[in-house]
């Protein structure tokens, strides 16, 4: 037996690779930029179909509104034409005449001929000059 031992020391150094950087792979990098090229143009043509597709349904729920506003109106357009009609029967006017009016049905001795052509006027045309613009 050895008398003396021997006694190793094991040191450890520590080394900084922060700095070093790996060169990338030109084809690699090609390739990312293909697939993200790709990658791109699928959401933007996603995006545009989502995009058309949202707007389709906005104009639809637009015209199922507008269909309905017209359909409103239809309705109270027939309603108020009957309403005219009603208004000018000639039953509710007489009635109207006769009832709050307290008119009555000219005797023939109360109505007077006319003697011809008068010579009055109603309305004439005058010519308006226009005033020259600068």
């Amino acid at each position: 037996m050895n008398k003396y031992r021997s006694t190793e020391y094991h040191t450890v150094k520590q080394i900084d690779n922060s700095r070093l950087a790996r060169p990338a792979n030109p084809a690699r990098v090609q390739d990312f930029w293909r697939r993200l090229a790709v990658g791109a143009a699928l959401a933007g043509c996603t995006l545009f179909y989502a995009w058309q597709h949202f707007e389709s349904i906005q104009l639809r729920y637009k015209l199922e509104a507008l269909d309905t506003q017209r359909s409103h109106a239809s309705q109270l357009n027939q309603q108020l034409q009957l309403e005219v009609a009603t208004l000018r029967s000639p039953m509710r006017v007489d009635s109207i005449a006769r009832t709050q009016l307290g008119l009555t049905v000219p005797v023939p001795a109360q109505m007077a001929p006319t003697e011809g052509a008068s010579d009055a006027v109603v309305a004439e045309a005058r010519p308006v000059a226009l005033e020259s613009r600068p």
